[in-house]
Order: C-alpha cells, then structure tokens, then sequence
C-alpha cells in the first residue's frame, strides 16, 4: 500500500477549512438536483451509443449485484474484475462473461484490472483502500464510480479530493453513488426548499435505524474481515457504522442545506453482543452550522429496533413549514406556501444506483466532467468522521480540530496475499 508521503495531498488548511467548505457546496444541491431531473434518465431515452469497457473492484455482495445492473444497463461492456479472494473473481467473471484472463485477485488485483485495457472502473472495497485505489485509477486515465463513503480517515478524504480533481482537469468522470438525491420525490422536497418553502429554519433532525453486520473474533490477519460487510465493525477498513452507514442521512440532509457542520458533540457506545471490531454501533449526536443551526442525529445499529416496512433512515426539517424526505418510506413537505403532498420513495436501493449508472454513462458520452457528487461526499465523509471523534472523546470538537489533526487510521495487511 502507498504511504502517506507520496499520496499527494493538498494543504488541509487551505483547502478544507470551513469558509473553504461552504463556498466548495454552495449550490452544490441546486445544481445536482437539477442534473438529475434533466438527465437521469438521458441514457436509457437515446440508447447505449457504444459500450465502454469497465472493470469491477470488490466483486462480493454489493459489488457483484452493482456489476449486474451495469451490465443490463446496455452501455457498458463488462472487461474485468478483480477481488481479493480468487474464488470470488472467478464467480464475479463467470457470472458477468468476464474473459478467464482478466479475473484478478489479491490485495494488488486492481493494478493488473486497471492495466488491462478498462476504460473505467466501479470500485467496490472496504472504505480503507478507496483512496489508494482512486489515485491508481486517476493516474491510469479512467473514469471513476466510486461508492461510500470516500475514506475512513481525513488524509483519505483530501487524497480522494486531490485525485477527483485531477480526474476532471484530464477530462474524465467521477461519480460517488449516493441514492437519496435522486428520487424523484426527494428532489423535489429539496427545490421547494431551496426555494423557501419551510421559511425560518430553526432545527434539523436525522436518524438511522439498521441492522448489525456480523463480528466474528479477529484470527492472523485481516482476509476474513473482508467478508460480508464484517469490516463495517472496524473503523480503519470500514470508518464506522457512522461513517460507512449513517453516512446516507448525512450526505441527503447537507445536500439539501448546501452547509457543513462546524462542530460537532456526542456520545457513543457498542451494544452489540459479544463485539471484536473496535467501531460504536449507538450514537447520539448535536452538530451545529456556522449559523447556529442545530442538527441532531441518532444511529442504531441493532437487530429488531424497526419493522419490515419502517424507513432505514430519516431527515427531518422543522422550520414554518416541515420537510421530510428519507431513505424509504414518504417525501413531503406539510405547510406553507410551497406544500407537497409528497410520495414514496420507492426501491431506493436499487433504483437510485441504477439512475446513477445511467448518469455516469451519459456523462462521458457527453464529456461532462463537472462531478457535482464529489465535493459533498467529500463534505459528509468529513462530517462523519467529526461525528464519530466527537462521540469517541465525548466533547465538543469543531471541524477546524478534526482536519487540523488529520489523524490517519492505520491497518495491519501483513500476511496478506498480494
């Protein structure tokens, strides 16, 4: 793995700092969410005009499933994947009509991918490699679908920042997969606020309420922490259940303000029997806005803390008027002058990936290299990672702290197959 010296990081305090945040997303939803409405479904109205070669890094669950919708979605030719477990690679090869020669495996499996010939790359790992991998891919010319959250740690976060930046000075396309800023009916939520509908703001409220991921106890290395989202209980290769999982009512709630929190406040805890990862699953978390705004946030990550039909996560914006759009269940907008009865949002999961897989497409058919994704899911990463110090020392730490501190995260690869 490269160290911290060669990563080509630029100066935190020049680039991240708070006024350098709320002018980098200001606008940000705006403009998203209007690409989204004009474009979201650009690719499948005009056709796959060709095929771009892609190749697939981290074929588990997630990764195999988000490699089959693009496949079916037409433009894409699957070229290459790559897993740190061989068997995996092959499964994800002969699944997706992958040439036996171009099945990768090994932590340095995504080298020889990157090598092969692939115009673009959907990089599907724990959180820890992204941004090793991000930077591979950029210096190798490709497009970049990236899923979250960027990083675990803030030298991660500027390193992702640095590489989508040269992406687009080199004219490619960079896309981080957030599924909430393309409903239909969220977007919609989001414009009519933009445009006044809940007047005087004066609290924001958010949640998370999902299930746990297997902890099984920690053998000789970390291969068998690589498996079915065990490495979301780790905060070096996952973040955080925060960072990995909350992170969705996160990102959709600064979307919608175009702000970032400037400190944050919490406690934390681990509930979850008989645990072996080091990451909290319960948090209960005020952040607050240059403003004075004040944003609670509560995540659970428990088994049997919601129903089969309840919302995996919320936002909620109380002001004149109230908002509310989520990850499930209903987006609306109850009173005032902008009201909205709203709708369901409906198979987010799937169908908002999918919408992102038509945008990324229709972006290097177009050569549109704005990346509107990129400076929030930079933006909540951080804001994830302030959470979850803050509830780790249970204090009150400002962003300014965090990114001064620019703690890395480190993890043991030792004995790894590369």
């Amino acid at each position: 793995m490269r160290g911290h010296e060669d990563c080509g990081m630029p100066d935190r305090t020049s680039t991240l700092g708070r006024r350098a945040f709320l002018r980098g997303t200001a606008g940000l939803g705006a403009a998203l969410a209007a690409r989204q409405v004009s474009r979201g479904h650009a690719a499948e109205a005009e056709g796959a005009k060709r095929q771009v070669k892609l190749g697939i890094v981290g074929c588990g669950g997630r990764g195999l499933w988000i490699g089959r919708l693009f496949r079916d979605q037409g433009g894409y030719a699957m070229h290459a994947v790559a897993d740190y477990f061989p068997q995996v690679a092959e499964a994800a090869g002969q699944e997706l009509g992958v040439d036996a020669s171009r099945r990768f495996h090994g932590l340095d499996g995504y080298r020889r991918l990157m090598e092969s010939g692939v115009e673009a790359v959907a990089l599907e790992t724990p959180p820890y490699f992204f941004p090793e991998h991000v930077q591979a891919a950029v210096d190798a010319g490709l497009h970049v679908f990236l899923a979250k959250p960027v990083a675990v740690d803030v030298p991660g976060c500027l390193r992702v920042e640095a590489a989508a930046k040269r992406a687009a000075e080199q004219q490619r396309c960079f896309l981080v997969d957030y599924q909430m800023p393309t409903d239909p009916h969220v977007i919609e939520c989001a414009n009519r606020y933009r445009q006044g509908a809940l007047g005087n703001l004066s609290m924001v409220k958010s949640f998370y309420y999902g299930g746990l991921f297997g902890d099984p106890p920690l053998t000789d290395n970390l291969a068998d922490r690589f498996r079915s989202l065990i490495w979301v209980n780790d905060n070096g290769l996952g973040g955080s259940y925060h960072v990995n999982a909350c992170i969705h009512p996160i990102q959709a709630l600064m979307w919608v303000l175009d702000q970032v929190p400037v400190a944050a406040a919490g406690i934390s805890r681990t509930a979850r029997p008989n645990p072996h990862g080091d990451s909290h699953d319960m948090f209960g978390i005020t952040y607050e806005f240059a403003d004075g705004l004040l944003w609670t946030h509560t995540g659970r990550h428990a088994r049997g803390l919601t129903g089969p039909d309840d919302p995996l996560a919320t936002c909620e914006f109380l002001g004149d008027a109230y908002m509310k759009i989520g990850y499930g269940g209903q987006a609306l907008i109850r009173g005032g002058s902008h009201h909205y009865p709203g709708g369901a949002i409906e198979n987010l999961y799937g169908a908002g990936a999918t919408r992102n897989i038509a945008t990324f497409y229709q972006d290097m058919m177009d050569g549109n290299v704005a990346n509107p994704t990129v400076p929030m899911a930079i933006a909540s990463c951080l804001a994830t990672i302030l959470g979850r110090e803050a509830c780790a020392r249970k204090s009150y730490l400002t962003m300014d702290e965090v990114l001064a501190e620019a703690e890395t995260l480190e993890v043991d690869l030792s004995g790894l197959t590369r």
